[in-house]
């Protein structure tokens, strides 16, 4: 692997060295022993985003108050901080990292890679989810598809690697995934035809360890049969949103964006694989384990790469280790995580596009639901029922909490060609766009999902088209946000709001709790500021 030369602007204030501690693999492992800190992106290895504190509860939870703000830099706000031990890690547009002190805002330091000006981002906000942590060192992956090791205590680099050619459409918004001696990172662009695959690097120098493409490269690679005629030379397939991992099976697991073009199937015919699908990967191999295909030969942009959550649930009277996942394309599904065996699925938002599933859990698809000329009216929209903001699990509640997206939209196909396409209220990228429909009709809301059937057990609507994540916490309580700039609380067993403040922007991120000498914060970002909230 190429290391690449670091142009960079590293700001570093005086800073004790007692603030730091070191993040070993066993502490993420081990991580529901404090849930003080949150060490990486979904709270553990299982993407629960679940926290095991419980100062703040339905009794005070209407005097929480803010505590601090921290003004950013501006640009589109999606970060979901990782803190440890008193020290937060907060990314800012479009890629530069920041670290706080947790009790009172104050920067420690700040960095920040020199972005080209002739930046090929096609389909991707020029915005960044977070960091990872690992021993004494930070993980930021760049949106021009860089990855670089940053020094805990100074933000000083340590390595910086390239991952991919940002002139073949590669960009990186997503956090890594931090694994035993591992950084596991993925890669967006499919928009522009880049062919998706997922990596994992030496967490020490930054050393190419393995790398498996999510979309064939030739005719007999797994899965070429599924694309007529060669068609996986357009590519697509991107990883671009972060995944979960099980450290007892040594598991990755990972989702897959659409095929390209979207919105035009002609010149692709058959599934696709493994494209909209959820992948099993042996960590220290790269190796496949198993698949599963959630919309086979997709031509609606609902790319497979929620968060897949893990879950252990007793399922007919029998223990069973499963991956849950809400699905852009309106389903939520049940899967065996050792498996992929299909479980159950059913819709958890309106779609128009498929009868069920059957028993091994493949879309029963309608006629007439492809993209046509004129549009044509399917739900949900392009933006999917979810779309890359993480739903949370209470192993209290037994309840999945999703931030649901109820709209549709007219799907126009166009010519099957990779281009970027923005005009006219059509939103495309090769192959076609869509028009979304507006109007009081089209809601989200946060429900709540029994973890193993996917029942629909209550609903919060909000305002607007959220597009804030769930943060479930041991005290009974559901956090999130909605599009008009309120940052609210309900409860976890019943959907009923319990406080909440307007922030006077809209919010885009996960919010994330943790708690510094023995006083709970919750931390979400609006419009360009990070607030962090706490009781007086």
């Amino acid at each position: 692997m190429k290391i690449a030369r670091t142009f960079a602007v590293v700001l570093a204030l005086l800073i004790p060295m007692s603030l730091y501690a070191q993040v070993s693999y066993e502490r993420i492992v081990h991580s529901a022993d404090e849930p003080q800190n949150w060490l990486t992106y979904g709270g553990n290895y299982a993407a629960q985003r679940f926290s095991g504190l419980k100062e703040i509860n339905p009794q005070n939870v209407a005097s929480l108050r803010v505590a601090w703000v921290y003004q950013m830099r501006g640009g589109a706000l999606e970060s979901s901080p990782i803190i440890v031990d008193g020290v937060m890690y907060v990314t800012e547009p479009p890629s530069s990292v920041t670290a706080l002190d947790a009790r009172t805002g104050k920067m420690l330091w700040h960095f920040s890679p020199v972005i080209p000006r002739d930046l090929v981002a096609i389909g991707l906000f020029p915005t960044n989810r977070g960091v990872a942590v690992l021993n004494d060192k930070v993980y930021l992956a760049t949106i021009d598809s860089h990855l670089i090791a940053l020094d805990a205590k100074r933000g000083i680099v340590r390595w910086n690697v390239v991952i991919a050619d940002n002139k073949q459409g590669y960009a990186i918004t997503q956090a890594p995934l931090a694994i035993d001696g591992k950084i596991i990172v993925g890669v967006g662009g499919g928009e522009a035809g880049a062919h998706g695959f997922l990596s994992a690097f030496d967490a020490n120098d930054g050393k190419l360890l393995w790398r498996l493409y999510t979309v064939p490269r030739s005719a007999s690679d797994p899965g070429a049969d599924t694309w007529a005629d060669g068609s996986w030379f357009n590519g697509g397939g991107t990883t671009w949103n972060t995944g979960s991992y099980d450290p007892e099976t040594n598991t990755i697991y990972w989702g897959t964006g659409n095929p390209a073009p979207d919105w035009n199937g002609d010149g692709r015919m058959g599934d696709n694989l493994f494209t909209c699908s959820l992948l099993a990967i042996d960590a220290d191999t790269g190796k496949m384990k198993w698949y599963f295909q959630f919309t086979p030969h997709e031509t609606h942009d609902w790319d497979s790469a929620e968060p897949p959550v893990l879950v252990d649930a007793t399922i007919d009277g029998k223990p069973r280790k499963l991956v849950t996942l809400a699905n852009r394309n309106a389903f939520y599904y049940v899967l065996d995580r050792e498996t992929g065996k299909f479980i159950t699925g059913v819709p958890f938002a309106k779609q128009t596009w498929a009868k069920g599933l059957d028993g091994k859990g493949r879309p029963i698809k309608l006629p007439n639901i492809d993209p046509t000329v004129e549009g044509n009216l399917v739900y949900p929209a392009l933006t999917g029922a979810i779309n890359w903001t993480s739903p949370s699990y209470s192993p209290l509640t037994k309840l999945f909490y999703v931030t649901t997206r109820e709209d549709g939209a007219y799907y126009i196909k166009g010519e099957p060609k990779m281009a970027p396409g923005n005009s006219n209220g059509v939103v495309g990228g090769g192959g076609g766009g869509g028009r979304w429909l507006t109007g009081d009709k089209e809601y989200s809301a946060i429900r709540a999902l029994d973890v193993t059937t996917g029942e629909r057990k209550w609903q919060f609507k909000m305002v607007g088209d959220s597009w804030t994540g769930t943060l479930a916490t041991a005290g009974n309580l559901v956090f999130s946000a909605d599009a008009a700039g309120n940052f609210f609380a309900l409860n976890a067993e019943t959907g009923e709001p319990l406080w909440h403040l307007e922030l006077g922007s809209a919010l885009r991120s996960n919010p994330v709790t943790y708690a510094v000498d023995g006083k709970q914060y919750v931390v979400d970002s609006a419009g360009s500021a990070l607030f962090a909230f706490s009781l007086p």
